[in-house]
């Protein structure tokens, strides 16, 4: 096995040539015949049992060179880059100059590597003091929300629809005067005024009384998520069976102690304060790191590999659909919705993958340049965590190379940060 290594023309690109003996490759090839032999069904055998050299007369020589080629480059490829010190930061665009039985397998990988940081300066940056402090405001906002999950609904039938009320209606929409899909309902409950439905519509039901009966015309916005009504006219025939309304309990001493540990009302806001005033403490903190962070980076000027900013927005994309996957939707479903392309929701994160990728390298550059280390003790304390937090034995979290890695260079990243915090002057 031999390598090449030389710089191309880009810059933080690098072309390798990889070398793998005949015999290497010969060798892999058996064992894909082996794997895959039950697969093939040639005439005069038994299905799985033509020998290797008539299976390759009859589908050709270069049946398994694609298999072998994926059976032996990955782990020479990764072997290579660990022992010439190559960090590569996209996916190598390979090129196969040779490949045959009996032959010195030859192909080529350019990759992009990981940019050099020049740091500027990143002790004793300025920025302004973040504060949040809890007025009343935010008390009663709070008390706010605590009554509205102990109201009880009841029935209005002294007077029409008003705003707020809640409403239970048929409906069925036509365009053109032809109903369209996904346009009908029976006893469906309508908050007034909480903008669900298309523009207009909610308004229109104020007014109303109970088995009223009224045709609702409305105009679909253009840019409404199915391609078949975006800016189309519609009516819809609504009919109200019923009203009802949110009764909120009184702010009294009897509610505080109905919904909290509390004799008094007094004592309740007391609690939701000190609630409220330790997460403005987290909330500053997490905004002062986030500033200093966000002023470290704007003092360096970085060139980022495409490779990176691809990786970048591929994880973004991943965790986008693990959300709608929870949410039973899947990405294509998702798209067709909002009206997008893949390839321009990708770009909708681009600048997003930039910042995430500068601040992981700047940061990382920090850390090598402050020698910041993660302690044993400090790993392990943080792999017990885990390992009860998902129900996982320790020694067999201990044993994954990845995990540990990760474990130690988000513990690197908390020190590094926490340095630049308590670095930086904050007026």
């Amino acid at each position: 096995m031999s390598i090449k290594i030389e710089k191309t023309d880009k810059k933080d690109e690098l072309k390798l040539e990889f070398t793998i003996e005949a015999e290497k490759f010969d060798e892999a090839m058996k064992k894909v015949y082996l794997k895959s032999a039950k697969y093939f069904n040639i005439p005069g055998f038994r299905k799985g049992k033509a020998p290797m050299n008539i299976v390759e007369k009859y589908y050709g020589d270069e049946i398994f060179y694609e298999d072998t080629f994926n059976e032996v480059v990955p782990e020479v490829y990764e072997k290579e880059l660990k022992d010439n010190n190559i960090e590569a930061v996209s996916r190598p665009d390979i090129d196969v100059k040779q490949i045959g039985k009996g032959q010195d397998l030859i192909f080529t990988a350019v990759v992009q590597t990981k940019p050099e940081v020049k740091l500027g300066k990143y002790k004793g940056i300025e920025i302004k003091k973040i504060e949040y402090n809890v007025s009343d405001k935010d008390i009663n906002h709070e008390l706010g929300h605590m009554q509205e999950k102990n109201a009880r609904v009841v029935s209005v039938e002294d007077r029409p629809v008003e705003k707020d009320d809640i409403t239970v209606i048929d409906f069925e929409g036509f365009v053109d005067g032809v109903a369209f899909e996904g346009g009908k309902a029976e006893n469906h409950e309508l908050t007034i005024g909480s903008n669900t439905f298309i523009p207009g519509f909610e308004d229109q039901i104020i007014g109303m009384k109970p088995e009223e009966e009224k045709d609702i015309k409305v105009k679909f916005p253009e840019d409404y998520f199915s391609e078949n009504l975006k800016g189309k006219d519609a009516t819809f025939k609504v009919k109200l069976h019923e009203i009802k309304k949110k009764e909120l309990p009184k702010l009294d001493d009897e509610f505080a102690k109905d919904v909290s540990e509390f004799d008094t009302l007094e004592e309740l806001k007391a609690s939701i304060k000190e609630k409220l005033e330790e997460e403005n403490k987290n909330k500053e903190k997490y905004e002062t790191e986030d500033a200093v962070v966000k002023a470290v980076c704007d003092n360096v000027t970085l060139d980022i590999p495409s490779g990176m900013i691809e990786t970048e927005i591929d994880n973004m994309i991943e965790e986008i659909k693990q959300r709608l996957s929870y949410q039973g939707m899947k990405l294509e479903n998702y798209l067709q919705m909002i009206g997008k392309s893949m390839e321009d929701f990708r770009k909708d994160y681009e600048e997003q993958a930039k910042t995430s990728v500068k601040t992981k390298l700047v940061l990382e550059a920090i850390v090598k340049a402050e020698k910041i280390e993660a302690k044993k003790e400090d790993v392990d304390a943080k792999i017990k965590e885990m390992a009860e937090l998902y129900g996982k034995k320790e020694e067999e979290l201990k044993t994954n190379e990845a995990f540990v890695k990760y474990i130690e260079d988000s513990l690197k990243n908390e020190k590094v940060v926490n340095f630049l915090v308590e670095n930086a002057k904050i007026k």
